[in-house]
């Protein structure tokens, strides 16, 4: 059930750090409504260097108590944390909606999502999902040698910093999934507020607090940080005490921080999600029998939500022919329909902008279509935008192939499938890639899928991109630039691992074993024991 809060549904402007209300002094900003251009009160106070350091080391601090409670309580706590975002009620959503404006519907399913990214890691921690486990025991009698005891489990590693993100308010953010895995598996969590999103932060973040206090945890636990430049984040991912870094935005401020992170003393992995044109492949077999319904789910999927999803289809391939000629004409004539969006901060509308000029002033490229222009001009509106290119102008200036963040997309008509391949070969990491095949297809298909294995972090197959399933088996990674590790992802539950660490315990007695490692199995956990899988204790 959700505590009760000290009125919290009153944005202060203040940060929740460990059990305090924090005002920073470095500064102040206000949100704005990206739809209205209007400043939202209240004013917010940027975290001072002091601030940075209480946070991390009240995490320090709270690290060793935090990853010994039980796997029951952290589930707990994740759980009291979804209700206590559930009980903002209208608050959480109207206030997401002025800083970010997109509608109530898109809002109200991204804070369902959270919710349930929430249960589930919770449900996955109450299971000791990551822990793995391993028993190897004692063989005196073993020859020519004897092996000892040996055991391992994974353990966590240290308090975690973690950046919200622009574009998902509520699902990457405060109590997103890097958050939520961070939780599980046992770390401290110190979250630095996306600047455009304020409010809705600070919110989040007191529920957040107040699920600390609730289940009693240390109160370094968790503590959040407000900073309208880079200052505050800079000094976050520097702070020995910070162990690992979750990040979601641009390549440009993802590799900054990887660059902090290598600098350091001691160096610490950094999990940024950063660029991605998520290209998608459209067979011929396939193109010429559903053309023009391929046509209408590309445009559905380019221009959701104003294009601002990391999985957005920015690049299309197909073998060029009157087959693409018709699902570039259909495409078009569906984009003129639509209606110029809200972008969610000034500077990401001026960015998409530059984008699609630098494509619009490309000598190579041709201009294939646009969205509705009228309300294009006011405020942070974009205009979606499809452009062509030949395969052979892109392959000789790769800049064609960068993203362009929001609804614009690149048709790239290539000689034959072997041209494809070779786009594919050329193309950089990627979040996603997309196969549309009919059966006529699959020898085409099956040709592709080791290079697009070796480049993407998810395949789509006769689907597409954006929507990610929140569920164990679902990945949101990719070699980089995608992300800065492709060996993990954010989404799904295998996002757990990234903030765990194996421990070898060689010939220790019972009693100082931790107790996922005890013969008698106290916690419950499923276990290797001498390489057989169990959960019963060791007899």
């Amino acid at each position: 059930m959700p505590i009760d809060m000290t009125d919290p549904t009153t944005i202060t402007g203040e940060m929740p750090i460990g059990a305090r209300r924090v005002r920073g002094e470095a500064g102040c900003f206000r949100a704005l409504d990206p739809a209205t251009g209007a400043m939202l009160e209240p004013a917010f106070g940027c975290a001072t260097e002091a601030d940075v350091a209480r946070a991390c080391e009240s995490a320090h601090a709270a690290f060793d108590a935090y990853r010994r409670t039980p796997p029951g309580i952290r589930a707990t706590f994740l759980e009291t944390i979804a209700a206590n975002m559930l009980a903002l009620g209208d608050v959480l959503i109207e206030r997401a909606c002025a800083e970010t404006g997109l509608p109530r519907a898109r809002i109200e399913s991204e804070r369902g999502r959270t919710v349930a990214q929430l249960r589930l890691f919770a449900a996955r921690a109450r299971e000791g999902d990551g822990i793995d486990a391993r028993i190897d025991g004692a063989l005196p009698e073993r020859k020519p040698l004897p092996r000892v005891d040996i055991r391992m489990q994974r353990i966590p590693l240290g308090p975690v910093a973690v950046f919200g993100a622009s574009n998902f308010p509520l699902a990457f953010s405060v109590a997103g999934g890097d958050t939520a895995s961070a939780l599980a598996a046992g770390c401290p969590v110190v979250v630095k507020a996306h600047a455009a999103h304020p409010g809705i932060s600070e919110l989040v973040g007191r529920a957040v607090q107040a699920a600390v206090l609730a289940n009693g945890l240390p109160e370094g636990v968790f503590s959040l940080l407000f900073d309208d430049g880079f200052a505050a984040g800079a000094a976050l991912v520097a702070h020995p005490a910070i162990k690992a870094v979750g990040f979601t935005g641009s390549r440009r401020g993802g590799v900054a921080l990887m660059k902090i992170a290598a600098a350091r003393a001691e160096p610490i992995p950094v999990y940024a999600e950063m660029s991605s044109v998520n290209p998608v492949f459209l067979l011929p077999a396939a193109l010429a029998a559903r053309g023009k319904a391929l046509a209408t789910g590309f445009v559905e999927s380019l221009t959701l939500g104003v294009g601002q999803l990391c999985t957005n289809p920015g690049v299309v391939l197909a073998v060029a022919g009157v087959a693409f000629e018709q699902f570039k004409d259909t495409a078009a004539a569906l984009l003129a329909a639509r209606h110029a969006g809200v972008m969610l901060t000034p500077g990401i509308a001026a960015a998409y902008a530059s984008g699609v000029e630098r494509l619009h002033e490309h000598p190579a490229v041709r201009a294939a279509g646009r969205g509705e222009a009228e309300g294009a001009a006011a405020g942070s509106r974009a205009q979606a935008a499809l452009y062509a290119v030949d395969a052979d102008a892109l392959l000789a200036d790769a800049s064609l192939g960068e993203e362009v963040f929001g609804p614009c997309s690149l048709l790239v008509a290539c000689r034959d499938l072997a041209q494809m391949r070779e786009v594919a070969e050329r193309l950089e990491g990627q979040l996603t890639a997309t196969l549309h095949f009919d059966a006529a297809d699959h020898d085409a298909a099956q040709t592709l899928l080791p290079v697009l294995e070796r480049k993407a972090g998810r395949i789509v197959g006769n689907g597409w991109p954006t929507g990610v399933e929140v569920c164990d088996a679902m990945v949101h990674g990719g070699p980089f630039p995608a992300t800065s590790d492709g060996r993990s992802t954010s989404v799904g539950t295998a996002a757990i691992e990234r903030f765990l660490r194996p421990v070898c315990y060689q010939n220790l007695p019972q009693r100082l074993l931790p107790d996922a490692l005890h013969d008698a199995n106290p916690l419950g956990l499923p276990r290797r024991v001498d390489g057989v899988p169990t959960q019963a204790p060791i007899k």
